[in-house]
């Protein structure tokens, strides 16, 4: 009779990478991802052992703060936004719940998964990321979920923005394997979760843009130097009214 090792001493063992001996393949409670991109992980990460010190400390600072370049550059699309159209700025302001909203259907579908990392499952040492502990999930990464999420809603309100957004995701997956923490499948699917969660938000956010028309010419309100003028102020210049018809 085969012996069975009993399911939590089976989770505990795969959570640390270590071999589980005479227990079925479906009784496994996590995740192994290594047969899917372990190969191109493993000579990634040889690639950043044997990288200059300068360039392996440039992509771990990056892959550490580099989310907050998104932030600035959504706040670059928004001043630009104030001289646009109101669905324009409809766009902008949907961006971050958008972006944040991207996280969370992530961060619930890493826990479906339940993807061991692959710095504990294939039990490598020198990451230049320390190796998140068990419990710590690794499919889809969150990092790049976050950044093409913001890339393609800033695309759709700014597309130079938006362009250096996409550079700056793509930078942001490759950094998350670099550094050790992350398969290159999981960097994949998280673009494509990040993309299709923000394009179809972030456009019909769009159909707000008669509220925010509203708020820019109606009544004075808290929310009216936050949206700006618009495009008709701009066009109309200083010193010229906006929407005052001369017969």
């Amino acid at each position: 009779m085969t012996a069975v090792v009993p399911a939590p001493a089976a989770r505990e063992a795969a959570l640390h990478g270590l071999p589980v001996q005479g227990l079925p393949v479906h009784e496994l409670a996590v995740y192994d991802g290594s047969g899917v991109s372990g190969g191109l992980y493993s000579r990634v990460v040889g690639w950043a052992e044997a990288a200059p010190h300068w360039l392996d400390r440039l992509v771990e600072l990056w892959s550490l703060l580099g989310l907050g370049l998104f932030a600035l550059l959504m706040l670059a699309a928004w001043w630009r936004a104030r001289d646009g159209g109101p669905a324009v700025m409809a766009r902008v302001l949907a961006s971050a719940p958008v972006v944040l909203l991207a996280y969370v259907v992530n961060s619930g579908f890493k826990g479906l998964v339940e993807e061991v990392r692959p710095c504990a499952q294939l039990r490598v040492r020198d990451t230049l990321e320390s190796c998140p502990g068990p419990g710590d999930w690794s499919f889809p990464s969150n990092h790049t979920v976050i950044a093409f999420a913001a890339a393609a809603a800033l695309f759709l309100v700014d597309r130079r923005i938006g362009a250096v957004a996409a550079v700056a995701a793509v930078l942001m997956g490759a950094s998350r394997v670099w550094v050790g923490v992350h398969y290159p499948h999981d960097v994949l699917v998280g673009a494509v979760v990040g993309v299709l969660v923000a394009v179809p938000l972030v456009l019909a956010a769009g159909r707000a843009g008669p509220l925010v028309a509203h708020a820019r010419t109606g009544p004075p309100g808290p929310l009216r130097p936050l949206l700006g003028a618009g495009a008709a102020a701009a066009v109309a210049g200083p010193g010229r009214p906006v929407g005052v018809r001369r017969d």
